[in-house]
């Protein structure tokens, strides 16, 4: 007879990895790093001083929130760190230092530390930290610097930024400001304005290929997304533009679609648990991004679209998640 005393019981889950949240988030930051290095050589040094502020000053926040509540210091999970360079990727690199570090605290403290912190927020938090402060500062928030142009390290005049500044491709697609759009394969390689997630699409690419083969995204979300995107594009060319194939190409690769569909969408704690979940979410930011960028007053949609499918994903789950193995019919269609 089998003697059960050595059998150890104990709550779910039942299966044991080596991962854990640190491990993971330095495979994010692994995966980031060519976009730092793209961008540091079309933005200058100053990208680099940007995304060192915005991590200490999100580490600094966790680290203050949790000693005020009597938490356990969770600063070495890394997470803090990850939402401090996403934050910084996705502003513009002239951004008023200041501004960034309240754009952190937005982010570390009302969308992740408020509701439990990482795991338990509903929103990604770099996203509500842009949104933040693209409706406190939107002409910081919209003024983009071109490739190659001389930025300050600590700050810039007025005069300078109105001389370095450059219109995105979005927007000059759009028709809500005025330039010469850039090549395609510059924005592939990473020779046009923008932020620093958004100017190279092959840096982006590289990371997310490291991120798929150490498994720790799956392809379903940027897939989703992105074909989303790119099948709307081709049916129907944004901005007039005669070419299917380049309105395709502009949309894919134009805005911060590549960043926020590998890095953004793919947020454990805001996404789908299940592959059905997660190809619908992908979908829904694809759908909701091409009608923010066709209809919408605002040339991009990436921020928004994901942000507003982050509310969907508790109504996602619930219709996707797969049956418990032996459950009584009822429960089956019920659950």
């Amino acid at each position: 007879m089998y003697d059960f005393s050595k059998v150890v019981i104990t709550s779910s889950p039942h299966i044991k990895s080596k991962e854990d949240t640190q491990s993971i988030m330095l495979d994010v930051l692994i995966a980031l790093i060519p976009s730092l290095a793209v961008s540091t050589y079309v933005f200058g040094f100053r990208a680099i001083l940007m995304t060192a502020v915005s991590v200490i000053a999100c580490m600094v926040f966790e680290a203050v929130y949790d000693k005020i509540v009597g938490k356990e210091n969770t600063i070495m999970d890394l997470s803090a760190a990850v939402t401090g360079v996403l934050l910084a990727f996705v502003c513009p690199v002239t951004l008023p230092y200041w501004m960034l570090i309240i754009g952190d605290g937005i982010a570390i403290i009302f969308a992740k530390c408020l509701f439990g912190g990482l795991g338990k927020n509903f929103m990604n938090p770099a996203l509500a930290g842009r949104a933040f402060l693209l409706a406190s500062w939107p002409v910081a928030m919209t003024t983009w610097a071109a490739a190659r142009s001389p930025i300050g390290i600590i700050s810039n005049s007025q005069e300078t930024l109105d001389a370095i500044s450059q219109a995105t491709p979005m927007a000059i697609i759009k028709g809500s400001a005025e330039g010469e759009l850039p090549s395609i394969a510059s924005m592939f390689l990473g020779m046009c304005g923008g932020s620093m997630g958004e100017v190279s699409a092959i840096a982006l690419l590289i990371g997310g290929a490291y991120l798929l083969f150490r498994k720790v995204i799956t392809i379903h979300i940027p897939a989703a997304y992105i074909l989303t995107v790119a099948v709307i594009a081709l049916l129907f060319p944004m901005g007039g533009m005669s070419s299917r194939i380049d309105s395709l190409a502009y949309s894919v690769l134009g805005g911060g679609l590549m960043l926020g569909a590998i890095f953004m969408a793919t947020d454990y704690s805001t996404t789908p648990v299940s592959k059905k979940g997660q190809i619908v979410f992908g979908i829904g930011c694809g759908l909701l991004t091409t009608m923010i960028r066709y209809f919408g007053g605002y040339p991009e949609g990436v921020c928004y679209s994901i942000l507003l499918m982050n509310t969907t994903v508790w109504l996602i789950d619930k219709y996707t998640r797969p049956t418990k193995f032996g459950a009584p019919a009822k429960q089956k269609k019920e659950g």
